[in-house]
């Protein structure tokens, strides 16, 4: 029996003991939670307040663990030391004598059990892959909502009695308990909807008094069957909140929207039906609906105006006619004691059904007659544009359909896929995808940095905890054992990766972790205790660990159950998140009690390995930052300042071309060395016979060489010299067209770097007038047109923005590649300078004209060629023979001249083609020239032009403009003008200051090229 004092003192060193594993622990699960924090939109809202709960509920049990439960203890627990064997203690030993004999197998075959382990993991990895993708499963909620479209152009009669015939249809299944047609615009603004478009909501009654069908989505179908045979409507069965909820995230009620960008309405509307077609290829996508940008009919006046000239009729009064007979005009009021009404006059209803009443209405002429409008003017139906839909100032038609029995990401996936290979996109038209695909790349996107941010801070409290790399890897590899079971437990039950599994994972992860230390930190004190057999201490470690091992696991899983096997509202979400955790944990629990005493012995059979926590804490800095970079993926390298004389001067060394050129001029050397070339020299043998009567022969053997023409060698050396010349000059034309090619590029910079600035700060205007609109929509001191205006001007010069930074880079790549460097540079961090005009340049010949004068003195070159080829050519040859039956060999020699006798024509003809080349050049020479002072001309008249514009700007333009922002703005913020008076004056101020840095570029371009034309 203890005293009170010796019991305070066996709970306080068992607390202090226990308290570093214990408190942990809880830390632990406190930082897994935080990945789910950072979750925004719906999966923020749906898991957010579970990440909450759980985080303050592990924070509120740590401070009582380590304060309320240790006094508590030693105030009632029992002080004798006798103890009593429970039920407990006999389960416990009826697992011992199942988990010690698997243990020890599994030690004296660990690396079989670690090689098993890691193919499992491999394998699991594969399954993952394989398993498809979802944002959040898709909740049953027990009531329909159909889209019901007619015909573009039908009528609101029209569809009224369409959408009762349709409710009839639906009222006839028994399950039906109400039917509600809402048709139209909605009282928001925000909720747009035509005439012809309706939301048909189908209230249900409770399940158990189904009688067609038991499962909500075969039931759909079969009401969609039903709306199907009323003639030319478009029903989508979907529900509720999950239609108002794409409605809100896309702009359409389906799962999934394929939008196309291009500039014109007519090929969007061509390529959405071939979209639509690939996409009803794949399997477990329904029926797409296209949005309909085209098809309204309309009634069109054409008017023909040589008739109405002879009537002495124009086309406002025209128009003004018809429009009082069809859609009213005011010709007074009326007044009903205080209340004053209109009096608007307009053709009876009677006269106003049909296409010939507008054709048969009487138009006065200017004598005071009446003819039909039908004489002067052309009536007929056409089909007309319905909408004109935008999206980042990009006119857009979406695609949009459900998914039905398969995953999303699988499906969008193979329509990517089908998509790419078909390649029907003209050049400017891009796909995007929308919808539930979106939401779930976004949060898989943030869940990829705050989930390896998160781990990395569990790794650093790891290694600071046990001071060991080994231990801290050892418990870490917790994580991917348990996901094994996560991910095969979501395999079996048929389920696709989602948010909610992933908010499952990061729950099991903890637990996990938590399992590990309770039995590192176990086989560390038994080492502090002196028990140095490894082999021994994992055995004892593993024996006295196994109750709260499984506890921990067991109590866990246990609480999930109802989640992972619940029907009720919401069990599509719960399923997923409770499948991963109780398949983790099982596999996690028994890797644990396994795999990790395997591990723990292969890790400590070779010494411990030590590194102190001031060395780690730098890495595990770096490697934190570099997660929560990943989000930027391949940032690009940092922008070098460069003035324009640098760049040059390094254009000048670094340009490819002068490389080239440099080959060239080196090749041309080396054919001057050939100029002399002598033809080769011959070698012969012979044999005659000069008496046949005495079969005695004569043997010849000799040597033969020709020899062109001496003055062919002097005219082949000069025209290899003028070719090696014109390389030569070509070079001081290199120089020129690089110096010029450098000044536009970088001047062009320097435009988009100024045209940057300017778009940022009227991004930051007009993101500052959309928040304070907002916040006058919200006060009601403003309408809320006023909120979406200000967002649409938000957004286009958001658009501009980004439009502008690709430019930006564009130019920089064209910089980087005159100059022959791997870095991105930028101009002077200045604003953009104004270049002078020399009028005086150097007095030479212009590089390019001194290249085609080159090209002349090259044709002349080849004239001398020809002659000297026309020229005769000599020949000899030296022999030696010895006849049959002679003592002494005799020699002798012979020589040639060859003589154009008979090819003299074609000779003649090369001479000719020489000296018309001659000619060529020449007049090529003059054209250039001529083409030259045009040029030149012509860019010092667009200079004067912008000279004139520029002195306007910088007088008065720019100062006006600045005015302009400031008073504007400060009269809207004072509430004296409305935001489109607002938006008018600062367009015209944006217009000044954007035109004066168009002008002002275009003033330097030109500048730039008359420099060029004049040499300078």
């Amino acid at each position: 029996k203890l005293t009170q004092p010796q019991m305070d003192e066996a709970v306080g060193a068992s607390a202090k003991r226990m308290m570093s594993s214990a408190a942990f622990g809880q830390v632990i699960i406190l930082i897994v939670y935080i990945p789910i924090l950072s979750l925004s939109g719906i999966e923020g809202k749906m898991f957010g307040p579970m990440a909450k709960t759980v985080g303050f509920a592990i924070l509120g049990a740590l401070i009582l663990s380590l304060t309320y439960i240790p006094m508590m203890s030693a105030l009632f627990l029992s002080k004798k030391m006798a103890h009593k064997r429970n039920i407990a203690d006999r389960m416990m030993d009826f697992l011992q004598r199942i988990y010690q004999p698997v243990l020890q197998k599994a030690i004296k075959a660990k690396g079989v059990v670690v090689t098993i382990t890691l193919a499992l993991l491999i394998l699991s990895i594969v399954v993952f892959n394989k398993l498809g993708g979802e944002f959040i499963p898709t909740l049953e909620e027990g009531d329909y909502a159909i889209e019901f479209v007619l015909p573009q152009g039908s009528s609101l009669s029209q569809t009224v009695e369409t959408v009762l015939q349709a409710e009839k249809i639906l009222k006839k299944f028994p399950e039906v308990k109400m039917v509600v047609g809402k048709t139209g615009a909605a009282d928001v603004a925000t909720d747009p909807m035509p005439m012809q478009a309706s939301d048909l909501m189908v209230i249900l009654k409770p399940k158990k008094e189904w009688k067609s069908s038991d499962d909500f989505y075969e039931l759909a179908e079969m009401m969609k069957e039903k709306l199907d045979e009323i003639p030319g409507i478009i029903a989508e069965p979907s529900q509720p909140i999950q239609m108002r909820f794409n409605e809100l995230m896309t702009g359409i009620r389906q799962d999934v929207a394929i939008k196309i960008f291009g500039e014109n309405l007519d090929t969007l509307a061509a390529l959405a039906p071939k979209v639509a077609k690939i996409i009803q290829s794949v399997k477990g996508a329904t029926a797409p609906q296209i949005e309909r940008t085209a098809g309204l009919p309309q009634i069109t006046i054409e008017y023909d105006r040589s008739l109405m000239a002879s009537y002495g009729l124009n086309i406002k009064d025209v128009n003004q006619v018809i429009t009082t007979a069809f859609a009213g005009q005011t010709a007074g009021v009326v007044f009903e004691n205080e209340r004053k009404f209109d009096l608007v006059v307009r053709l009876d209803s009677v006269y106003r059904s049909s296409l010939d009443d507008v054709s048969n209405l009487f138009v006065p002429t200017a004598n005071g007659n009446q003819i039909p409008l039908s004489q002067v003017a052309t009536v007929s139906f056409k089909e007309g544009p319905a909408q004109i839909s935008r999206e980042d100032a990009k006119r857009r038609i979406v695609i949009g359909f459900n998914v039905r029995g398969r995953d999303v990401k699988s499906v969008v996936e193979e329509i990517q896929d089908k998509l790419a290979a078909k390649k029907i996109l003209p050049t400017g038209y891009y796909f995007t995808f929308g919808g539930t695909f979106e939401n779930l790349a976004q949060a898989s996107k943030r869940l990829s940095i705050a989930v390896p941010v998160s781990l990395l801070l569990i790794f650093g409290l790891l290694f600071f905890t046990f001071n060991s790399l080994k231990h801290a890897t050892l418990i870490f590899t917790a994580i991917p054992m348990s996901a094994i079971g996560g991910v095969f437990a979501l395999l079996i039950r048929g389920m696709p990766f989602s948010i909610s599994a992933g908010i499952g994972f990061i729950a099991l992860f903890g637990v996990a972790v938590l399992n590990g230390i309770v039995l590192i930190s176990t086989f560390n004190q038994l080492k502090k205790e002196g028990m140095t057999d490894v082999i021994q201490r994992v055995l004892e470690g593993t024996k006295i660990r196994l109750r709260p091992v499984l506890m921990t696991a067991s109590v866990a899983a246990l609480g999930f159950i109802p989640m992972a096997f619940s029907s009720g509202a919401g069990a599509e979400v719960q399923k997923p998140l409770a499948t991963v955790v109780i398949g983790g944990l099982i596999t996690a629990t028994f890797l644990t009690l396994v795999v990790l005493p395997c591990l723990y012995i292969l890790f400590n059979g070779k010494g411990k390995l030590k590194v102190k926590p001031i060395t780690i804490a730098p890495l595990l800095l770096i490697a934190i930052i570099f997660s929560s970079s990943l989000q930027a993926q391949q940032m690009p390298k940092p922008a070098q300042r460069i003035s324009i004389n640098a760049a040059i001067d390094t254009a000048l060394k670094n340009n490819l071309q002068f490389d080239i050129n440099q080959s060239e001029i080196n090749k041309k050397e080396l054919e001057i060395k050939t100029a002399n070339e002598i033809p080769k020299t011959g070698l012969f043998a012979e044999n005659e016979d000069l008496r046949p009567d005495d079969n005695k022969g004569v043997l010849k053997i000799g040597v033969s060489q020709s020899i062109p023409w001496p003055g062919l060698f002097k005219a082949r050396k000069e025209y290899f010299n003028q070719q090696l010349k014109y390389y030569q000059l070509n070079s001081a034309a290199l120089n020129a067209v690089i110096k010029r090619d450098v000044r536009i590029a970088y001047y062009e910079l320097w435009y988009l770097q100024d045209k940057l600035l300017l778009h940022l700060r009227l991004d930051s205007i007009y993101t500052s007038l959309f928040k304070a609109a907002e916040l006058r929509v919200k006060t009601g001191e403003a309408a809320g047109l006023e909120r979406i205006s200000a967002e649409a001007k938000m957004r286009e010069f958001q658009a501009a923005l980004k439009q502008n930074r690709q430019q930006l880079i564009i130019q920089q790549q064209q910089l980087m590649m005159l100059l022959n460097l791997d870095a991105n540079l930028l101009p002077l961090d200045r604003p953009l300078e104004k270049l002078s005009l020399f009028m005086s340049g150097i007095d030479s010949l212009h590089p390019s004209l001194a290249l085609q004068q080159q090209n002349i003195n090259i044709a002349r070159s080849n004239i001398v060629v020809q002659q000297n080829i026309n020229k005769p050519d000599f020949s000899g040859r030296f022999f030696t023979q010895r006849l049959s039956g002679a003592s002494n060999p005799y020699s002798g020699f012979s020589v040639t001249a060859a003589f154009p006798l008979f090819g003299g024509t074609a000779y003649k003809n090369k001479i000719k083609a020489a000296q018309a080349e001659v000619d060529i050049q020449q007049k090529q020479l003059a054209y250039q020239n001529q083409q030259l002072s045009t040029q030149k001309q012509q860019a010092l008249t667009e200079i004067e032009i912008k000279i004139a514009l520029l002195q306007f700007y910088e007088a008065t333009g720019l100062k006006q403009s600045e005015e302009i922002i400031k008073a504007a703005t400060l009269s809207y913020s004072a509430g004296e003008i409305s935001f489109a008076e607002l938006s008018q004056f600062l367009s015209q101020a944006i217009d000044t200051k954007r035109n004066y840095l168009d002008v002002l570029n275009q003033y330097n371009q030109s500048i730039i090229q008359f420099n060029y034309y004049n040499n300078q």
